[in-house]
Formats: structure tokens, sequence, C-alpha cells
């Protein structure tokens, strides 16, 4: 091979690479792939109430998320698959939402702390613990006190939720015992952190902490099988007649989220209903409208 012929395969060669290893761009014309939650989820409860993803049979609400939607089971992995899908949209707690999704406003409010508390943005939710109200141990008692206390509604604040009114200083009894808690995923990871920093000041308590979904956390409390239940949802009046004690434990709000290559930056309300019941199911009749 002469050398002229050397240099064009070579030239050729490394044209081929580069167009094969281009990473290929948002392409607007492209389906909506719509990740919602599991039923019982206390999320898709909130996210469909508030934005009135259902509808009306003789008085009651049934759940009109489209039969397309990719059902997952937890908020980290909703944040991976959005993360690895350009095409993605699902929404999570605020309070774990990072940088490797894009979060958009919501009616032209951005989803921050002051905006959350002050009301503005509108897809806010309580994170609730319930207790049974014949439970009397004691750790679950302290444990309690220590979540609603000034160091524990800290803890709230230092992991991005908003706390309520604290009770005070914390001052440990030195109780012993087990605690079994289970419930809410999106819960979970901020009582997490309250069970660590409560077992440095409590080394004979152990805490069992059992993720599934606030269905569950709170029909566990009732019939006993969990000390303390998780809730991402209000409580509905079949539950408070069970005899169970409603703490509210910080103030959340859900995020839609995006992929980071999306070029939407807001939705509507409205779009945001129309996406997650089938209606708008490809981009570019969302990007058209920006």
């Amino acid at each position: 091979m002469n050398k002229k012929r050397f240099l064009y395969c070579i030239l050729s060669a490394t044209i081929f690479l580069t167009a094969c290893g281009k990473k290929e761009g948002f392409i607007a014309d492209s389906k909506v792939t719509v990740i919602s939650r599991e039923d019982g989820s206390g999320t898709k409860d909130t996210f469909t109430n508030i934005l009135k993803i259902y509808n009306l049979e003789n008085g009651k609400k049934i759940d009109n998320t489209t039969i397309d939607s990719d059902i997952i089971q937890s908020t980290g992995a909703i944040i991976s698959s959005v993360e690895s899908n350009k095409y993605a949209i699902g929404y999570i707690s605020y309070g774990v939402l990072n940088d490797n999704v894009k979060a958009l406003a919501v009616d032209g409010v951005v989803a921050n702390r002051d905006n959350i508390k002050n009301g503005t943005y509108k897809i806010a939710r309580n994170f609730n613990v319930v207790v049974n109200n014949n439970n009397d141990k004691e750790v679950v008692k302290d444990f309690m006190a220590f979540i609603s206390s000034k160091e524990g509604q800290a803890i709230v604040e230092k992991f991005k939720y908003i706390s309520k009114e604290n009770t005070g200083s914390y001052q440990s009894k030195n109780v012993s015992g087990k605690i079994t808690i289970s419930g809410s995923s999106s819960v979970a990871p901020i009582m997490e952190k309250l069970k660590e920093e409560y077992l440095k000041l409590n080394s004979n308590v152990v805490i069992e902490i059992n993720q599934s979904d606030s269905t569950n956390g709170i029909e566990n409390v009732v019939i006993g099988i969990s000390d303390i239940g998780l809730s991402s949802r209000e409580l509905t009046a079949e539950e408070k007649s069970n005899s169970i004690n409603n703490n509210i434990l910080a103030i959340d709000a859900l995020v839609l989220i995006v992929n980071k290559e999306n070029k939407v930056d807001n939705l509507t309300s409205e779009e945001i209903k129309n996406i997650y019941q089938g209606h708008l199911a490809n981009w570019k009749d969302i990007v058209k409208e920006k």
C-alpha cells in the first residue's frame, strides 16, 4: 500500500469512528416515556389527586394514569431511569432531588424551599408518621419524641425538607428495645438519618426500617406488625378510624424531573395532566408549545 493510500484509509477510518461515536442529542419527535409509581404509593396518590389525574365514577376517584406508563416502585429507581432515558418524565420527592436530572418548573414556579413553604409551589404534601394508640412501648415513645424535637427537626432541615414546629431539646431516657418501621420509600431516607442520629444517643436500641409504600406502612401499624408507619400521603377517613395517631414529620413537594438533555424547562399543570393521561404522547407536541 502506497503512502497516499495509507493516509486516505486512516482519514476515512477516523471520520467513520467519529461519526459513529457522536452522541445523538434530544430529538423532539420522540415518544414520551411516562414514569409513575405503583398503586398504594402515597407519592402517586398525592400526585394524581393534586393534578386531578383521575375520573370520577359514582363519586369515587379512579386513577386515570395512562396504561402505557412505566411503573417503578422507588424514588431512587425513578431518578436512575430518567437519568438514562432522554425522553422520560417522572416525579420524585423534593428532598432527594439531585443534579443527575433536571427539575421542571410547574406553572412557572420553581420547586425550592421558599416556594414550597409559602405555598406558591402547589404540588406539596406532608410526610406523616403513624403509631397505633395501643402501642405503649417506651422506646417507641422516646423515638417519636426525638423526631419532634429541636434536634430531630434540624435533621429534617439539613436534608432539604421543611420542618414543622419543634418541641424543644431532646433528652435521652436511656431506653432499650426494638422499633420496627415500615412504609413509604419517599419518607424512608429521612427516617434512616433520624435513626442514625438517635442511635448515637441510645446505643441499646435497635431500629429496623422496611421500605414499601404508604398504604402498606399504615396497614402494618393497624394490625400490629410495625410500631411506626411511614406515609407520604394523607390518611383516609377509614384509616383514621383505626385507632392510630398521625404525626407530621416534615413538609415535602413532588418535583417533575426529565433528562438533562430535554429542552423543556416548564410545564403547566394541564400539560402534566395530559402527559400522564396519555393525551400528550410525543415531545414535539410539548416542545412546540414552549
